[in-house]
């Protein structure tokens, strides 16, 4: 049986679409079998998409110290529908700042405690130039979650 991962993503500089890139490359890593990876702009994503999936991974910016508000209108519409739906489920996080992450990975952390989802890795943040060594990290980030969903 072929599992669903989700991304769900708001990004919209070329920092935030880097880790986008690395992230689904590492949940497409070709070892990792049996699961699909559906990715989805943060405004596109619906109740549907949340309550089909099998994991999510969850990237946006954090602007002036909270997350996106793409990922907030996200949330919001997704919440009170899936509630005691998707409980158990894995997730995962990353975050892209200028100079600070720690408000919008810790607006994330709270709504998806209260949605009882289950951090697979720890949180990615970001707050220098996307290298060689943020993609890995990113890279990791998505594989980690897609081989969390592997029978």
């Amino acid at each position: 049986m072929t599992k669903t991962l989700l991304v769900v993503h708001h990004t919209p500089s070329p920092a935030t679409r880097e880790l986008l890139a690395a992230v689904l490359a590492g949940a497409r890593d070709p070892e990792i079998a049996g699961v699909t990876v559906k990715s989805m702009p943060a405004l596109a994503a619906t109740v549907t998409d949340m309550l089909a999936a099998d994991g999510y991974l969850f990237g946006t910016t954090a602007n002036f110290g909270y997350m996106s508000g793409a990922l907030k209108h996200f949330f919001d519409t997704v919440y009170y529908p899936c509630l005691d739906h998707v409980a158990g489920r894995p997730y995962g996080l990353w975050v892209h700042g200028n100079n600070d992450t720690a408000g919008a990975a810790s607006a994330v952390d709270k709504i998806v405690t209260g949605l009882a989802l289950v951090k697979a890795a720890d949180v990615l943040e970001v707050t220098t130039v996307v290298d060689g060594a943020v993609r890995e990290r990113a890279y990791e980030l998505g594989g980690t979650l897609a081989a969390t969903l592997m029978d």
